[in-house]
């Protein structure tokens, strides 16, 4: 079952270190690739850190790992993601004139993944 939930992409500064070692570094790709979720949005979800989540919006679907947010930095219903291909592939393509797809504000479902059996 899906949960809807407002996503807020957005620069960090452990992304902007993460880039002096490359984009393909662990470092800058955990940090692209975890969403941060606040700490009763987790224990509501039945979520820890490092679980799988599918987040689908109007334009895309893309997995990422969860982290939870520090105390009282995201509310309840909002999520956030450091730029990056999985932000990228919930965004739309229209710019509005601008060159930057619409980023903040995105409305999306969450959805937990089973854990992984290998």
């Amino acid at each position: 079952m899906s949960t809807p939930f407002i996503l807020i992409p957005g620069r960090t500064s452990k992304q902007g270190c993460g880039i002096s070692e490359g984009k393909y570094g662990d470092n800058y790709q955990q940090e692209i690739n975890t969403l941060q979720v606040a700490a009763a949005d987790m224990q509501r979800l039945g979520l820890e850190s490092g679980d799988r989540v599918r987040l689908t919006s109007e334009h895309g679907q893309a997995e990422a790992s969860v982290a939870a947010a520090k105390k009282d930095e995201l509310p309840e219903g909002v999520l956030f993601i450091a730029y990056g291909d999985v932000s990228s592939r919930l965004m739309g393509a229209d710019t509005h004139g601008s060159g930057m797809p619409t980023s903040k504000g995105l409305d999306v479902e969450i959805e937990k993944l089973p854990a992984n059996t290998n």
